[in-house]
């Protein structure tokens, strides 16, 4: 037996810890970017629940695109009640 399997086994370990950590961090941005909660990400690491996740994210209508169409809807409401504006006259040469 090698004195550096342990060692290895350490390293082994902390680049697992390293990545898990990593990957959470990515998944609770996408859920948040998204306009879910952040905490949406860490179901990314239940089984079953990840994969009706990625299908929600895949398939769903996000909250963050709700709001845009209600903000777009917002404007042109306000565009349609404005008065229209007086064209002027180009100037003369």
């Amino acid at each position: 037996m090698l004195v550096v399997a342990p060692i290895m086994i350490l390293l082994a370990a902390l680049f697992g810890l390293a990545f898990l950590v990593l990957a959470i961090v990515i998944w609770c941005k996408i859920f948040a970017k998204a306009g879910y909660g952040w905490a949406f990400g860490l179901l990314m690491f239940v089984p079953i629940a990840n994969i009706i996740m990625i299908f929600v994210l895949a398939f769903g209508d996000w909250p963050v695109q709700r709001q845009l169409r209600m903000v777009q809807q917002q404007m042109q409401q306000m565009m349609a009640q404005r008065p229209p504006q007086p064209q002027l006259a180009p100037l003369p040469h």
